[in-house]
């Protein structure tokens, strides 16, 4: 369980934390070195980004925080995050997410970063953030939906599966759950048989071309949740949540 790498020229990066994968300060710091380094890697041409058991990820270990005193683990957790969609988005090679089940908070933030997504039949994806005291992520959600429907997610929480994301065409292809390791897998080979090298200066080259600076973008919206802290509000629905 934890983080896990699996080399070779298809890497999948595998996260098992049981019970929802809402990782940890640590966690989050680990998933991002575990990103980082499989792209470094000459041999790796494509990561696999997924997940075992209930869903894909849940965001941020919300017992964590409020067991931890004063701001810490806010500050780890904004920090954490930050790195792990970074180490997505700046992986010298594709990285395609695998999402099955729950798609939350830093989910988005995964999914939002990588280069393609593929989900299962029972995926689905939202932002949960203004019902824990939060924002953050509607940087990254707006790479999977329309603007006026990323801001109505933002202010309901509403979810959306992934067959409306199939829609859109933020996600590539809807497999049975069974079937969606195997489905990456064969994408990924796909990606992996073309020049490496040209592949590696395709994705220098797409980030290039980017209309938003995710990182810059995700930095800003991070201040408004350090504002509702010190509000007294990221206590308060957090508290809430965990009753």
């Amino acid at each position: 369980m934890g983080i896990t790498v699996r080399g070779g020229p298809v890497a999948e990066v595998v996260v098992d934390v049981p019970p929802v994968n809402a990782l940890t300060v640590r966690g989050w710091h680990e998933l991002a070195g575990a990103v980082t380094e499989a792209g470094r890697d000459p041999e790796t041409r494509v990561v696999v980004l997924r997940a075992e058991g209930r869903g894909f990820n849940a965001g941020v270990d919300i017992k964590e925080m409020q067991a931890t005193e004063g701001h810490t683990a806010l500050v780890g957790a904004n920090r954490g995050c930050c790195a792990a969609f970074a180490a997505v988005y700046d992986c010298e090679v594709p990285v395609i997410a695998a999402v099955h089940g729950h798609c939350l908070g830093g989910g988005i933030g995964l999914a939002g970063n990588a280069d393609i997504v593929l989900a299962s039949d029972d995926a689905y994806f939202g932002l949960p953030e203004v019902d824990r005291g939060a924002l953050g992520a509607a940087t990254h959600l707006a790479r999977l939906v329309p603007q006026h429907l990323m801001r109505a997610m933002v202010y309901t929480c509403r979810n959306v599966t992934a067959r409306e994301l199939l829609a859109f065409g933020s996600v590539l292809e809807v497999v049975p759950r069974e079937k969606l390791r195997d489905a990456a897998l064969d994408l990924a080979a796909t990606i992996a048989a073309k020049d490496p090298y040209v592949i590696r200066r395709a994705k220098e080259s797409l980030n290039g071309i980017d209309p938003v600076d995710v990182k810059r973008s995700y930095r800003f919206e991070q201040g408004f949740t350090f504002e509702l802290n010190l509000m007294g509000a990221g206590d308060e629905h957090r508290e809430r949540f965990l009753k």
